[in-house]
């Protein structure tokens, strides 16, 4: 046990100054398997704590439901093991690039707004959640012998609001539920972010990839004395779909790193290891300076460019950081790396018609034995057909990750006229009388061709994923708006959901009416079997190709890889090597976008 305290320049363990050198590794994206490998590897690199998120909506997916909770323990436990300390960052929001910040869809469906606020409503959820998941961190404190050296206040709430109250009360819920190690906030280094987000007698601290300096200069203003700290040195960033790959030349990220450390301060390496978005959340943002443009969604991979890449192995940068680190472990050798991971042959998802075709060399090819459209699909998975005046949205319909189907009908005589979609989010597949229309991909769409009256319309809406950041964040799914003819709304909507959850069950997908194997990239979902020699194993691991496919989710024995999507930047999809057996394994795809 021993006493975690902020001094007035230095962080102090039972009276004596120590600098924090942390690094960012979120046990939610990380197979639970690899949690031991990739902790070894931050020792490695020279760190001596790991800091970690809380997604909310993971782990309380509908109001009082909870869902393996204690994951966070474990990973705590995991870290002392390992020897490091630990930094918990519960939220309730999180940011993370992860599907609405971490906060549950059915919370931010009724809440709008009044998320993130001092309402009584949702601070009535945030109690619940907190006492819930706060006592295990509470009893890993290091005054109790844990890991835990500090906890943090919200996140980043000064990007975002200025209800002083709200965090006062998050504060004192935090303390009532037994956290006794010091608390912090972390924001921009902006004046409006730090007086926004920061609470008197709370640690701030800083988010920042460059300029160290002048940020800390801009924290000093706010907060006169206590330790120097960045939260958050971003030394990669993600990627959205649809665009380039984002990297951070190694030297420069060196550098800064070196500057944050040269100024006395603690740091945490955002990412030390990003992992994977599997499941399909990942998140999305919109786009420009107060992002409130068009969607940008985020790719499944959250290797970020970091040091320790999305496998597990050491980078250029994870050496150069290496190097820098090493000259502040207070005269002990910095641990050496772990055996790194043995990566497998490379698996590809074959052509239909049982036929392997043409795949990378060395790889296994998946071969397809069965195929089952999304009507018949949803008729056995899907949640129950709602009908309504107007289009209900994902919220409403329950729906987190995946796919709503709305039904309606034009009314007739009349002529052909244009049909739209007003509030779409974020992604229509239009079906008229059966036979497909076209594409709809903006908020306010219009279909291409006339649409006659007396026909019948399905429109197959998809979420690209939740806004994590910025003030869109929060908001609704689906239609959110209404279905337009010309300019007069289409009344009497019939709607009905497909959770990605649940294909969660072999049993319930085993229920699917599969016929014989369809062709490739068909609109629907595929089933497949690829034979692999032996058991792999938690230190193996492999990257699945799709080639030719076009959007839609993989799973491999029931494990959910997470979205494809042949616009990049992103390849294969990561997959753990304890999710994989010898012999063979069953592979589905729920492929969505359909022949371009």
């Amino acid at each position: 046990m021993g006493e975690f305290t902020v001094g007035d320049e230095e962080f102090l363990l039972d009276g004596r100054p120590v600098r924090l050198l942390s690094g960012a590794l979120h046990y939610f994206r990380v197979h639970e398997s690899q949690w031991g490998h990739r902790l070894a590897m931050l020792r490695a690199m020279g760190l001596n704590c790991v800091e970690t998120y809380v997604p909310w909506n993971l782990h309380e997916p509908r109001p009082g439901g909870y869902e393996d909770v204690g994951a966070l323990g474990r990973f705590l436990d995991a870290a002392r093991a390992a020897g490091l300390w630990a930094i918990v960052r519960p939220g309730p929001y999180i940011c993370a690039e992860w599907e609405n910040g971490g906060l549950p869809h059915w919370l931010t469906g009724p809440l709008g707004r009044r998320a993130r606020t001092c309402d009584a409503e949702y601070l009535e959820h945030v109690d619940r959640w907190f006492r819930v998941l706060l006592p295990q961190v509470a009893e890993r404190g290091i005054d109790r012998g844990g890991p835990v050296v500090m906890v943090q206040v919200e996140n980043e709430y000064g990007s975002y609001g200025t209800d002083r109250s709200y965090l006062e009360h998050l504060a004192g819920l935090v303390r009532s539920c037994g956290i006794t190690v010091p608390l912090f906030t972390s924001d921009g280094p902006e004046d409006h972010m730090l007086s926004g987000g920061s609470l008197p007698g709370v640690l701030a601290t800083a988010n920042f990839g460059s300029g160290a300096r002048e940020a800390f200069e801009v924290l000093r203003r706010h907060q006169p004395s206590g330790p120097l700290m960045c939260m958050e040195f971003w030394c990669g960033w993600f990627d959205h779909w649809g665009t380039d790959h984002v990297a951070r030349d190694a030297g420069d990220a060196a550098a800064t790193l070196e500057e944050i450390l040269a100024c006395g301060a603690s740091v945490n390496i955002y990412m030390a290891h990003g992992g994977t978005n599997f499941a399909g959340w990942s998140g999305a943002n919109r786009a420009g300076e107060l992002h409130v443009g068009a969607l940008e969604p985020t790719v499944t991979s959250y290797d970020y460019d970091a040091p320790i890449d999305e496998a597990g192995r050491p980078t250029e940068k994870f050496w150069r950081f290496r190097e820098v680190l090493a000259k502040y472990q207070e005269g002990r050798p910095v641990p050496e790396l772990p055996p790194e991971p043995v990566e497998l042959a490379g698996l590809y998802v074959a052509a239909g018609d049982g036929v392997v075709g043409d795949g990378p060399a060395g790889a296994c090819g998946v071969v397809m034995d069965g195929w089952a459209g999304l009507g018949e699909v949803l008729d056995v998975l899907g949640g129950a057909e709602r009908e309504s005046p107007v289009p209900p949205t994902f919220e409403e319909l329950d729906v987190d990750r995946g796919l709503v189907r709305y039904r309606l009908d034009v009314p007739g005589p009349r002529q052909p006229y244009a049909l739209g979609v007003l509030g779409l989010r974020d992604v229509a597949t239009v079906y008229v009388d059966g036979v497909r229309a076209g594409v709809l991909d903006t908020e306010d769409a219009t279909l291409p061709d006339l649409v006659p009256g007396g026909v019948a319309v399905e429109l197959w809406v998809e979420s690209l994923g939740r806004v994590n950041y910025g003030p869109r964040g929060g908001e609704s799914k689906g239609i959110t708006g209404g279905v337009l003819h010309e300019r007069q709304y289409l009344h009497g909507v019939r709607a009905r959901g497909l959770r990605l959850d649940a294909f969660a069950s072999p049993e319930a997908v085993g229920r699917v009416p599969f016929g014989p194997a369809g062709v490739a990239g068909a609109v629907g979902l595929h089933r497949g079997c690829v034979e692999l020699p032996g058991a792999p194993g938690s230190a193996a691991y492999a990257w699945l190709q799709l080639p030719g496919w076009g959007r839609g989710f993989v799973w491999v024995n029931g494990f959910c890889l997470g979205r494809y999507w042949g616009v990049g930047p992103q390849g294969g999809l990561y997959v753990p090597g304890a999710v994989l057996r010898g012999g063979g394994n069953e592979v589905w795809v729920l492929e969505l976008a359909g022949p371009a």
